[in-house]
């Protein structure tokens, strides 16, 4: 038998026991994301018998993650984000607001530290884009009204995120307390960083992405078409994240957008993605395995 097999066990095992329980979840006219969660718990760490790959796991589900915003990207343009603006910026701001002092609150409680508290409260705050977009596109609303306000507060908590994970370690430096003008910095920094990701999507969108895409097709070849939408998700979402401090999933919808604007987005949308839906799966198994 084969050393090292452990990424496609981890796949395998994964894939199996997520189509036999989203099946049967399904069967039972619950959502198959039910049954996906269940067969992360049953090939987890924390369950008797097989024992799936956790690292392994955690990556293909970054890849699903990629592939599905992808998607959802595609079919989204600027215009559409810009229509529900008025809605999704406050609404989200308001419900982030809400959201972090009852939770500061309740933790208060129970004993908890003022940081401590303010930190739960805003983990909480936020949705997760993958499970909100997965359940609308389920529910065939994602490319509704009520579809497009969600995606624009699902971006509005994204950007949010980003600024919290930028700040909070200047804010508690070393347990002291604030930095003061350290803590200015780094959130201009981090809003420089935001716009200039922005600014690339517009620029790119326009000019860069169509003309190499062009040029890709004239080949004639399917395969290199393929694989040129798929290094544009991953590189453009990995370099979101590495370069500019973003998180790959707004990366990836950026990209998606940004492909979107093309005249080859039908043809990405076809031809490029159809493994998004598998990996997508192996995110619903991978936070399955942490319970």
């Amino acid at each position: 038998m084969p050393h090292k097999i452990d990424l496609i066990l981890t796949l395998t095992g994964g894939l199996t026991a997520a189509l036999g329980l989203g099946f049967a979840t399904q069967k039972l006219k619950l959502s198959p994301i039910v049954g996906y969660l269940l067969a992360g718990i049953l090939v987890g760490p924390f369950s008797p018998g097989y024992v799936a790959d956790t690292e392994i796991a955690t990556q293909f589900a970054e890849i699903g993650v990629i592939l599905l915003m992808f998607g959802v990207g595609l079919h989204f343009h600027l215009k559409d984000l810009l229509a529900v603006r008025k809605i999704a910026i406050p609404g989200a701001i308001v419900q982030i607001m809400a959201a972090t002092a009852l939770g500061t609150v309740i933790t208060r409680m129970f004993g908890w530290s003022w940081t401590a508290g303010i930190v739960f409260g805003m983990a909480i705050s936020v949705a997760s884009t993958v499970v909100l977009t997965r359940v609308l596109a389920d529910n065939r609303a994602l490319h509704t009204p009520s579809g497009h306000i969600a995606i624009g507060w699902l971006i509005v908590e994204d950007l949010f995120t980003i600024l919290v994970l930028v700040l909070l370690p200047a804010l508690f430096e070393s347990g002291e307390g604030p930095a003061g003008r350290g803590v200015i910095m780094t959130f201009v920094w981090a809003i420089v960083k935001i716009a200039a990701l922005v600014g690339f999507a517009l620029i790119a969108g326009q000019r860069i992405i169509p003309w190499f895409l062009g040029y890709v097709a004239r080949t004639g070849s399917r395969d290199l078409f393929t694989l040129a939408v798929l290094v544009l998700a991953l590189g453009i979402a990995v370099g979101s994240a590495q370069l500019f401090g973003a998180s790959m999933a707004l990366g990836a919808f950026l990209a998606g957008m940004i492909v979107g604007q093309s005249e080859f987005s039908a043809r990405s949308a076809s031809d490029a993605l159809p493994m998004r839906d598998a990996f997508a799966v192996l995110f619903f198994v991978s936070v399955g395995m942490l319970f």
